[in-house]
């Protein structure tokens, strides 16, 4: 019998009462189909794939206690026996599969993005427009009851335990930390009076729940805001909250208020496992061998198996990365990790869906949380398809027509698949994106598409290929800014920088400052090379991230390397640049480029390029004219489909697609070009 090629992840983990099958737990996410009855049976639907796929133990989104405990109005709440008999279709589906199941109990407080919140002072969080009512000492008390009825319903509903979310600055946490706690009674003052709540939440649970029925218990254990806890209080809890009857310790990391990223694709690797080995070797030189679960930014079986070799944790969290591929567990157990459609912590489909009120899904695998509305089933009848363009869109497609059984030819000019992800992967923070390319090529091979490189196919031959549709995901071509001077020696494209590597100036002047500009602007200032995202070390630095037990709250003054060039980036809109980046991700790209001294410019003018640099005016009274001196201009100013081969082939009768950036190429969005390709593929 061959060893495990994941010994540590794929180990089953003994709690007493009851076994997990190996080591992975699915983190928390909201995904939007906690919120309304309408979505129970598409969350049912979407655990029991995961539990299918073999985690070992899935944690749900977080439900409220409490309508005071809401993230926004009419958020999910089990508080009742009827929400409790309705959650009964997810924990059966999931068992059905073999898989254990917790649900997160989340109370928000002053975090509530409705007026109902509460907190434990009148102290208004800086990410919600709400004033949270202070509790008074009896209504501590029926948060606490709420806490544990919702646990005692969580347990009717055939859950097999509880999550506790006491970090990420929710309402626990608030308790915690004199910033967001000022009371004088019983539940503030000194930190043994401080923590009395979580302690007081997580006993009386046990008592109330009985000993055979697993609690988390979600533990922030690097704050990372100025006035955070201290690495004693830290411990200090920690063993507090294992000795009231935790089960599990999960890792939290950083308020939500922090500014300094934790799960973005810029994150290292497995960045703060560091901190959760901390804590347990704490916890078992004081004789607690409670398990724990170390979190964030952990995508590959290798990662997490070296972690858990390494004495970091006991259990490794996988939240996105399960999004991203239902079947991550069981692939790795197969010793398929070549198979792994792997996060690439991008955001886009998944926390900025989250933030906009929208269902959440995977930039990688739009399937997430859409099991019950877009199925990929064996086709009927066995076609031909072409597909022409090698980027997202035509990868996504070609396979996904593979997979149904249809027979499929997918050609591309370039010598390589990928298309834009060919220069985004080159960017400082961007890495991951090359890991989506190496599953396409893996599923290239095992779906049995045909693919042509070096081809850039003519309408004659797709005429002549008897085919029963063309696909066409061409993707784009710059758009021309038209500027007096662009043909000078002096200007470069984006394409010329990021593909060709053609030499650049030291002083830069970039026009266009959407994604594309903010990411060829972070390619500049980044010397060649290198980056923090490949070097923890370095990134902690250039965030300002250091040993709690050094600074309260582990965050010191960020201390960024030099910039390799002088950058200005500039846009023709006024206001903010970098306004239509992703939600939950631009403020870390504008935060990067302004730690390297980049100047961003908006509301202007290029009235011309000469051998001195750029020339600009600011309104549309194209004032205040002035020279950008610079050695090179790069143009970033948007692009057009490219769409030559769809004329000739509608006119000849052909049935013609267009997905991607052929169809619509404002601000290049793999997201919807994946999504579209899959959509299409499985309905044709």
């Amino acid at each position: 019998m061959s060893a495990s090629p994941y010994p540590h992840l794929l180990a089953p983990l003994d709690l007493g009462f009851t076994t997990l099958a190996n080591r992975v737990l699915m983190g928390s996410m909201h995904t939007g189909l906690e919120d309304g009855r309408k979505h129970f049976d598409a969350m049912a639907a979407y655990f029991a794939e995961r539990a299918r796929g073999g985690v070992g133990l899935i944690v749900t989104g977080g439900f409220a206690p409490n309508i005071e405990g809401w993230a926004k109005p009419f958020a999910g709440t089990l508080s009742t026996g009827g929400a409790a008999r309705r959650h009964q279709g997810i924990t059966r589906a999931v068992h059905a599969e073999g898989g254990k199941i917790a649900m997160q109990i989340l109370h928000t407080g002053r975090y509530g993005y409705q007026p109902l919140c509460v907190a434990p002072s009148r102290i208004q969080s800086p990410i919600s427009p709400f004033t949270p009512r202070e509790l008074s000492a009896r209504g501590v008390e029926r948060q606490i009851r709420a806490f544990v009825r919702c646990a005692k319903l969580a347990r009717e509903a055939g859950y097999d335990g509880v999550e506790v979310m006491g970090s990420e600055g929710y309402f626990i946490n608030q308790f915690l930390v004199t910033h967001t706690n000022r009371r004088t009674d019983e539940w503030g003052g000194d930190y043994s009076q401080r923590m009395r709540l979580p302690v007081e939440i997580v006993s009386r649970v046990r008592e109330a729940v009985g000993a055979d029925f697993i609690i988390i218990y979600r533990l922030s254990m690097l704050d990372l805001i100025p006035d955070g806890s201290t690495w004693a209080e830290a411990v200090q809890l920690g063993k507090a909250i294992a000795q009231a009857g935790a089960t599990i310790i999960n890792t939290g990391i950083g308020w939500h208020e922090a500014r300094i990223p934790t799960i973005a694709t810029s994150v290292p690797r497995g960045a703060f496992a560091w901190v959760t080995k901390k804590m347990r070797d704490e916890l078992r030189a004081a004789g607690i061998t409670t398990p724990l679960v170390t979190s964030n930014r952990i995508n590959t079986p290798e990662v997490a198996d070296r972690l858990l070799g390494d004495g970091c944790a006991d259990m490794v969290s996988l939240a996105r990365p399960l999004l991203a591929d239902a079947d991550f567990v069981a692939k790795a157990r197969a010793d398929r990790a070549a198979d792994i459609n792997t996060c690439i912590a991008c955001n886009q489909a998944c926390l900025d869906h989250t933030f906009a009120n929208k269902l959440s899904s995977c930039l990688v695998n739009p399937r997430a949380c859409h099991e019950t509305t877009l199925t990929i089933a064996p086709a009927t009848e066995r076609r031909r398809y072409a597909v022409v363009g090698a980027g997202p869109a035509g990868l996504a497609t070609a396979t996904t027509l593979a997979e149904r059984g249809h027979a499929v030819d997918l050609f591309e000019s370039a010598d390589r698949i990928g298309g834009q992800f060919n220069m985004a992967k080159r960017i400082p923070g961007k890495e991951e994106f090359a890991e989506t390319l190496r599953y396409f090529a893996r599923r290239i091979e095992t779906t049995g598409v045909r693919l042509h490189l070096n081809r850039r196919v003519q309408a004659d031959e797709l005429k002549a290929g008897g085919y029963a549709a063309v696909i066409l995901a061409t993707g784009v071509t710059a758009r021309d800014p038209k500027i007096p001077g662009q043909d000078g020696p002096n200007v470069l494209s984006y394409i010329d920088v990021l593909l060709h590597a053609k030499p650049v100036g030291p002083r830069v002047a970039v026009i266009g400052a959407g994604g594309i500009g903010f990411d060829v602007a972070e390619f500049l200032v980044t010397p060649p090379g290198h980056s923090p995202t490949l070097n923890l070390q370095e990134w902690l630095a250039e965030w300002g991230v250091t040993d709690p037990a050094t600074v309260r709250g582990g965050v010191v003054r960020a201390q960024p390397a030099p910039p390799a060039r002088q950058v200005t980036l500039l846009q023709r809109k006024a206001g903010k640049l970098g306004k239509g980046l992703g939600k939950t991700t631009g403020w870390i790209h504008r935060a990067a480029l302004q730690m390297k001294q980049v100047e961003m410019i908006g509301g202007v003018n290029y009235e011309r390029i000469g051998p001195e640099g750029l020339f600009v005016t600011y309104g549309e009274q194209r004032k205040d004219g002035q020279i950008i001196p610079c050695d090179t201009v790069v143009l970033c100013a948007g692009q057009e489909p490219l769409r030559e081969l769809q004329a000739p082939l509608a006119a000849a009768g052909l049935t013609v697609h267009l997905i991607g950036g052929a169809d619509e190429a404002a601000e290049l969005d793999a997201k919807r070009a994946i999504d579209q390709g899959i959509r299409l593929a499985a309905r044709l």
